[in-house]
């Protein structure tokens, strides 16, 4: 029986490095970003919907979906915003559930679903439990200051645009505090997995 795993968390929280542990322990990892990109790939009928609601001036001359044009024309505009959201999220959805279907009639024991707007996006239906990684709010914003070049205010603002730490967990079966080390991490995840293994059992049994 395949036990499917929401994996969320904010930026800056180490969900990416969180998702590559289970990975190396036997998980199957679907990257949400990677579905994403293929959203916007030419051909697709979601790349020719936001085309048409977002003008031919967003298509690149090897024509991709320039996403820095469309990005130009929806950040800082929250209705246009949601009206791409509208659009691009059912595809990924559908994407998504097509692709868990397949791994289940496989039978793979353990899939986990990496999506940084799995709550957000209304994905957790297609989880069987949410795992959030975290992180206090001043160690991101140290961690995105270093690693993408920003000011802490600039940091600050893309901290406050996301569902906070206590709203995630509301949502969530575990919760995976990363505010220290990296060996503290794998512990922590190596905990989780032991658990998971321990719940497949059960339901197997």
């Amino acid at each position: 029986m395949t036990i499917i795993i929401g994996l969320t968390g904010g930026i800056a929280s180490g969900k990416s490095v969180v998702s590559q542990m289970l990975a190396d322990r036997g998980a199957h990892v679907i990257d949400v970003d990677k579905v994403g990109h293929e959203a916007y790939a030419p051909g697709s009928g979601c790349f020719e919907a936001v085309v048409a609601a977002f003008g031919r001036d967003i298509v690149a001359a090897d024509g991709t979906i320039d996403r820095k044009a469309l990005g130009g024309k929806v950040f800082g505009n929250p209705s246009e915003r949601k009206r791409l959201e509208g659009i691009v999220w059912p595809w990924m959805r559908e994407t998504m559930e097509g692709r868990l279907a397949a791994l289940r009639a496989e039978g793979v024991p353990v899939v986990v679903l990496e999506a940084a707007v799995l709550i957000e996006a209304g994905w957790t239906p297609l989880v069987d439990e949410v795992w959030v990684v975290q992180v206090d709010p001043a160690v991101a914003r140290e961690r995105i200051v270093s690693r993408n070049g920003l000011t802490p205010e600039q940091a600050d603002q893309r901290i406050a645009a996301q569902l906070s730490n206590d709203e995630r967990a509301k949502q969530a079966r575990l919760v995976i505090d990363n505010s220290s080390t990296l060996e503290a991490l794998a512990e922590r995840v190596d905990t989780a997995w032991r658990t998971l293994a321990a719940t497949a059992e059960r339901r197997d049994a």
